[in-house]
């Protein structure tokens, strides 16, 4: 019910309102190094809600063809609620409703790790972020340290759909002003993170629809050692501005170019193009030929932006099998589980970039030094993956 309220009419009233330079505030986000306790718990501001348009643009911006994402009809025939929200929108979504808090000042985002998705996210669910901090490594006076972090993606009902671990880089305040401190609280928030997670899953019905999906991303089409060279590329322009705040993400680094021409260093220049986008769009390059007939994105580990990537760059992808097992108990007569390798490359096809590179390309790349071997500068990501594939039939 609404409230009748009547407010006095406004007036004018700069120019009766003196300047007074003394009293400019300049509020700033994220954390420096000094500022990342261990055990801190960040909840994250605004939330995000699923709605139908956005979760159907995301699925075809980044090229997507599983239909559970697409297509209604298809959702429901399978045992879900509704269309599903892609992993990698919710993985996005999560993520960057925490940058404000804990990586916004970030130099480096150094990898993703023993990421789970627990439950699937439909229309209208709405989704809040907490981050709680693991560890603090600092390397020296002047140095950058690294901070290890887990962040959870919680729905309306208080129930985990996603959670991971990632680790960045970030530099030291020095003489700056601190940031924007956390609210006062005598009690951390609680951080229900799942150490032996479930997986929560529809009933899948005794007879799931057919043919929609592609010929060849049957569980029986993988054997451990195939490499999937995904036919096309997808050129980034600048379009990936809008498309990060689109997802809700605050780093100067990826829309504003005034901030990223005045870095010093490789990132100096134009806007880098978040990384989170980099890795959906590589993941959609090779859903039709890998995921089309996934069911569930189990999770992801042991994943790094090798190399940056900005508009006018074209990026390409490559799936390896790395292992495939029937699921767990009454599930495995009808799926299967497939891990997968999934790496990603700029500005050369995937075919050309295997024939140049071969085996190399699926080394990682902070292991090649060790290795005697050079790293790869068009390699720009890596990372493995587990999905749950339907059998045949």
């Amino acid at each position: 019910m609404l409230q009748a309220i009547r407010f006095p009419p406004q007036a004018e009233l700069a120019a009766k309102v003196q300047v007074d330079m003394q009293q400019a505030r300049h509020p700033h986000y994220g954390r420096y190094l000094e500022e990342f306790v261990p055990g801190q718990v960040f909840v994250h501001p605004r939330g995000f809600t699923f709605l139908r348009a956005q979760m159907e643009s995301f699925a075809r911006t980044y090229m997507q063809c599983n239909p559970l994402y697409l297509n209604e009809e298809y959702a429901r025939a399978s045992g879900f609620a509704g269309l599903v929200a892609s992993p990698q929108m919710v993985f996005n979504v999560v993520l960057s409703l925490g940058v404000q808090n804990d990586s916004e000042k970030a130099m480096a985002n150094l990898g993703y790790y023993d990421a789970q998705y627990l439950r699937p996210v439909h229309e209208l669910d709405t989704i809040r972020s907490l981050t709680k901090v693991i560890d603090r490594k600092e390397r020296g006076a002047g140095k950058p340290g690294i901070v290890t972090i887990r962040t959870l993606g919680i729905n309306q009902d208080d129930q985990v759909v996603l959670q991971y671990e990632r680790k960045i880089m970030v530099a030291g305040q020095g003489d700056r002003p601190s940031t924007t401190p956390l609210p006062a609280a005598a009690v951390m928030p609680a951080f229900p993170w799942v150490d032996e997670a479930e997986v929560f899953l529809p009933d899948f019905p005794e007879r799931l629809p057919s043919g929609l999906t592609g010929p060849n991303s049957w569980f029986e089409d993988f054997s451990v050692g195939d490499i999937i060279v995904h036919a096309n590329g997808r050129t980034i322009t600048d379009e990936h501005l809008p498309l990060t705040y689109a997802v809700g993400n605050t780093h100067p680094l990826h829309f504003d170019r005034v901030f990223s021409s005045g870095l010093s260093g490789k990132m100096s220049g134009d806007p880098i193009v978040y990384g989170g986008l980099v890795f959906a769009w590589l993941e959609g390059l090779a859903s039709r030929d890998v995921s089309e007939n996934s069911v569930w994105e189990l999770g992801f580990t042991e994943g790094y932006h090798t190399q940056p990537s900005i508009a006018g760059d074209t990026v390409a992808a490559l799936s390896r099998v790395l292992a495939v097992e029937d699921a767990p108990g009454e599930l495995g007569a009808k799926f299967g589980i497939v891990s997968f390798q999934l790496i990603g490359v700029k500005n050369i096809s995937a075919s050309a970039a295997l024939a140049r590179h071969g085996g190399d390309l699926f080394i990682k790349e902070n292991d090649k030094k060790a290795m005697d071997k050079e790293k790869i500068d068009e390699k720009i990501f890596e990372i493995e993956r587990r999905l749950l594939i339907r059998k045949r039939g």
